[in-house]
């Protein structure tokens, strides 16, 4: 069971937000699209499982035209808001994201 953000709390969210560059924000989810190989698309999906794991979150990954599509949503059972785990996760992809396209430079 997750712990739901009072209402206090929602700036903080949306600060968190404001801070991940190419993430685009809809309601109750978050997505993003990158441009990846497909052997980096391969470790970043494995490496955002561990992540994922982590903060039981289960994100809806596509690979389409050499782009990997990342879509973070809440459950329908638990509301529309987003919480602290999507976009912890988020903030955990992108870092993995940068670390990922480091390494191919």
């Amino acid at each position: 069971m997750r712990a739901r953000w009072s209402d206090d709390h929602r700036d903080y969210l949306s600060d968190a937000l404001a801070l991940l560059q190419g993430w685009t924000h809809d309601g109750g989810e978050i997505r993003r699209t990158l441009h990846l190989d497909d052997s980096q698309h391969a470790a970043l999906t494995e490496r955002m499982k561990v992540a994922a794991d982590a903060v039981g979150v289960r994100p809806d990954v596509r690979r389409l035209d050499g782009r990997t599509q990342i879509r973070l949503r809440v459950p329908a059972s638990a509301g529309s808001a987003l919480s602290p785990g999507e976009v912890t996760l988020a903030a955990r992809i992108e870092d993995l994201y940068k670390t990922i396209i480091a390494g191919a430079a």
